[in-house]
């Protein structure tokens, strides 16, 4: 592999690392968040190849430079896909609805007082629209994966609350893939209770451990 290759390679490389180091945030209407960190990240990176690549102190000088100018445009590249998606869907979905940024991921947070009524897995008439217009960006954003994923709060058997997860999650992609979303880029799939964000112990927490969340993954 020649030095521009690598170069390409590891900028790519850096933003996905930055999937296991960068703190799950509420998107914050920066729309280029996720793009300063993969241009920082494939800068420092596409440097780091031109200094170990060269065969004399003037070439790593140079492919130093070079790397870090290369290594920066392919992370940008990477990060501004979810940058632009995370912006216009701030900007179209329901205010109640979170756009939450993790590394190489979008996470779209539904809670579930806007999505289901009461141990119902009927996705609410006021919320089909929303997921129409979510359906609209992943058809425009194409290089992705999606996960939808259903959570519940611990009141009730586990089994139950399961099984519940599982339909709603399930609703939830039926209504994507019928929106025009190739069912081979959606999985559906239900947690129950087992992965709370909140405590379970007030009605607060619970209502936030009851939820959906839409994870967006860049190829």
């Amino acid at each position: 592999m020649n030095f521009l290759s690598k170069t390409l390679s590891v900028g790519m490389m850096s933003v996905l690392a930055l999937s296991a180091c960068t703190p799950t945030d509420q998107y914050t209407g920066d729309p280029n968040t996720r793009t300063k960190e993969g241009a920082l990240a494939g800068a420092a990176t596409g440097a780091l190849v031109g200094v170990i690549t060269g065969d004399s102190k003037s070439d790593r000088r140079r492919n130093a430079v070079v790397g870090g100018i290369l290594g920066a445009a392919a992370g940008a590249a990477i990060g501004s896909n979810l940058d632009k998606q995370a912006a216009e869907l701030q900007g179209s979905l329901d205010g109640r609805i979170g756009i939450i940024r993790s590394g190489n991921q979008l996470i779209v947070r539904m809670p579930q007082d806007i999505t289901f009524a009461t141990d119902s897995a009927n996705v609410a008439s006021g919320l089909q629209d929303d997921l129409r217009t979510l359906a609209s960006s992943m058809n425009k954003y194409p290089n992705t994966t999606v996960t939808v994923i259903g959570h519940t709060d611990n009141t009730g058997s586990s089994a139950y609350n399961q099984d519940l997860s599982n339909r709603r999650a399930s609703s939830v992609a039926g209504i994507l893939i019928g929106s025009g979303v190739s069912s081979g880029r959606i999985r559906s799939v239900g947690y129950g209770e087992t992965q709370p964000i909140a405590s379970n112990q007030t009605p607060e927490g619970r209502a936030q451990n009851r939820r959906v969340d839409i994870i967006i993954t860049e190829n």
